[in-house]
């Protein structure tokens, strides 16, 4: 017996998502093109983030109190969805090993020097087998930022406030694209067995408690060549995929994929087994590519007309005729905001409790003029 009474219901009917039986965007078309079914959506990976590493928690404290609070993190997000709801978006990204605290976690000397600089400001003696213990070296993130332990078992204070943000956006017809995996995380999980592990529990945990309106993400860029497990990269991970579809209860399974960068096109095998395709335009600075990369992903053999949204860009522009938001609508892929703050484009970034949606302690409110132009463009696109 379920947990919960959902609302929100997430289908698929060929290249369209439907919410409760209905098209997103329903009777919306932008430049002739009919945008039913595009998935808009946002990128608010860390919305459950905490951090075990007591020698890495400090980095993230609010500057009211100083002090780091990840039930704070949650709630204020929770809050901001009706708002994000009412502007035209229909879906945020929540990761359970969240993302990297800096928009782009740098292991260069200099990256690290100030990273170290700043754990010492609070441990002067700490040692950097201290900071990265259990992990490969200081190419790993030092921060301890998952909901899985080393067995792939789920935290429960992680799970608690992923049920909190999914039953929110439930409430209003919201949906969460909850991704599991994340390179820089990964190696907190102990080997294969385990990833698996992780995968079975995380799925049986969304379909036990009821939810209706998750998509699955098996992992962020699976194409990154960070990851330690091999399962995890783009050669295998649809046997992950494949894993989670194979889950059921009451005839019902979650709908899965996993993404990839600009770095190639997703395998004819990912094509094959995922239920939707998630692309990424981060380092995708002209819109051509975007436009590219869509119609290779439906080139490919194995496409059978699933559909297409990108769940990462960190690109803007939106007062352009072209941009990358509205080259991949003209393609009929959904697109999503990535604010990294001061890190877009590919550096390290602190989070100040005002710029971007990725770096905490994060600011979910929309009070920058960036996140202002999203909400704008999205507001004026969805009619709303």
């Amino acid at each position: 017996m379920t947990e919960f009474n959902p609302k929100t219901e997430i289908s698929l009917e060929g290249d369209k998502f439907l919410v409760n039986g209905t098209p997103t965007n329903e009777a919306t078309t932008f430049r002739g093109v009919s945008m039913e079914g595009l998935m808009m959506n946002s990128r608010m990976a860390n919305a459950v983030f905490d951090d075990d590493n007591e020698f890495t928690r400090h980095l993230w404290a609010y500057p009211d109190n100083e002090k780091w609070d990840a039930d704070r993190n949650t709630n204020e997000l929770i809050e901001m969805l009706p708002t994000y709801k009412s502007k035209g978006l229909s879906c945020i990204d929540v990761n359970l090993q969240g993302a990297s605290p800096l928009g782009y976690y740098k292991s260069s000397p200099e990256g690290l020097s100030d990273l170290l600089a700043r754990i010492r400001t609070k441990f002067p003696d700490a040692t950097e087998p201290e900071i990265w213990a259990g992990l490969p070296g200081t190419r790993s993130q030092p921060w301890n930022s998952g909901a899985f332990t080393e067995n792939g078992d789920l935290k429960p204070a992680f799970m608690k406030r992923v049920a909190k943000v999914i039953e929110a956006a439930d409430e209003i017809g919201m949906i969460v694209c909850l991704g599991l995996f994340y390179f820089g995380q990964d190696e907190r999980i102990s080997d294969e067995k385990s990833v698996k592990t992780a995968v079975e529990k995380a799925t049986n945990w969304v379909l036990a408690k009821g939810y209706t309106n998750v998509l699955l993400e098996i992992n962020n860029e699976c194409d990154v060549p960070l990851y330690e497990h091999e399962i995890l990269c783009p050669d295998r991970v649809h046997e992950l995929i494949n894993l989670a579809k194979s889950i059921s209860k009451d005839g019902a399974r979650l709908l899965v994929s996993t993404s990839f960068t600009r770095r190639m096109v997703p395998t004819e095998k990912v094509i094959e087994s995922s239920d939707f395709i998630l692309l990424h335009g981060n380092g995708m600075h002209d819109p051509v590519e975007i436009t590219n990369r869509v119609q290779e992903t439906r080139n490919a053999n194995s496409y059978k007309g699933q559909p297409i949204f990108f769940n990462e860009d960190d690109h803007f522009e939106f007062e352009n005729e072209s941009n990358n938001f509205v080259a991949a609508l003209e393609q009929r892929a959904g697109w999503g905001f990535f604010d990294p703050g001061s890190g877009a484009g590919g550096t390290a970034a602190y989070g100040n409790y005002v710029d971007g949606y990725q770096n905490p302690p994060i600011n979910w409110t929309i009070n920058t003029p960036r996140k202002e132009s999203f909400f704008w463009i999205l507001s004026k696109l969805t009619d709303r």
